[in-house]
């Protein structure tokens, strides 16, 4: 009776990790960061940035990617007021960045910081 129990039990864990994985899998995507390439950092955790929190820029950027570490962190290269920040974000806060076009957003503006674009994209 014991037995049949523990098997029951352990089948039950493996049905739901099975199921969780499934569901894990469907929604996560792969990282597709590369040296070389341009992204713009989230400003989630940054306490530096002046002006109200509800006014500053979601994303600043585009720094390039320095390193890889791993497949969840990026090292970037940084530069202005956020040359004193550690360089190195996990990648749930990095998108790639993508030029807006000027035809539809032409009066748009963007905090640039100065990063050395020599060869990339």
């Amino acid at each position: 009776m014991l037995d049949k129990v523990k098997t029951q039990a352990k089948q039950s864990i493996n049905d739901a990790f099975d199921y969780e994985k499934q569901k894990w899998d469907k929604s996560h995507k792969v990282p597709v960061f590369k040296v070389g390439s341009l992204v713009l950092v989230s400003t989630l955790n940054f306490n530096n940035i002046k002006g109200p929190k509800k006014l500053t820029y979601f994303y600043v950027g585009p720094f390039l990617i320095g390193d890889l570490h791993g497949i969840n962190a990026v090292q970037v290269e940084l530069s202005g007021e956020l040359q004193n920040k550690h360089p190195t974000f996990p990648e749930s806060l990095i998108k790639p960045y993508q030029p807006d076009d000027k035809e539809l957003f032409p009066f748009k503006e963007y905090k640039f910081f100065n990063c050395t674009t020599s060869g990339t994209e």
